[in-house]
């Protein structure tokens, strides 16, 4: 039997709550990619119309979940609404550097170039795009050299 500090309440042990906090997020992560998938937000073409001005599509999509961010962070801010397990909610304020433009710039040109964001790149494989993996590895890698580099680079 597990106890918690003040209370004898039962809690199940931590190894059995992340199995199932894990088989949760997958779910969720399975549903998302499904969505992606019939919204085509992974599709190579609507995202290539995008940077093309072609389409309102993906503009719409990310416009959405632009105003839907903004509502559940006042939401979350004015209700103070707190996790599951109870911790309250902190958003720091984050503070602007130049670097932020230069990633930005890097994110948006691979981006454009691959026809996906980091995202959707799972979605696509498990769509069955295998040339993606390259894709998927070169973030990867991307993310490693930053790493490596994070000391030298403006922030």
């Amino acid at each position: 039997m597990v106890l918690t500090g003040k209370s004898e309440e039962k809690i199940a042990p931590v190894a059995t709550r992340t199995k199932v906090a894990n088989w949760k997020f997958g779910l969720v992560g399975v549903f998302f990619g499904i969505v992606f998938v019939k919204a085509e937000v992974i599709s190579w073409f609507r995202i290539q119309e995008m940077f093309r001005l072609d389409s309102f599509h993906m503009y719409g999509i990310i416009g959405t979940a632009v105003v839907i961010g903004i509502i559940s962070v006042f939401l979350i801010k004015r209700l103070n609404i707190k996790t599951l397990q109870g911790d309250p909610i902190t958003i720091t304020p984050k503070q602007f550097s130049k670097g932020q433009i230069y990633g930005g710039l890097m994110f948006g040109f691979g981006w454009a170039i691959t026809g996906a964001c980091p995202g959707p790149l799972f979605a696509q494989i498990g769509a069955g795009y295998s040339v993606v993996i390259v894709s998927l590895l070169s973030a990867i890698a991307g993310t490693w050299v930053y790493g490596a580099l994070q000391k030298y680079l403006p922030h």
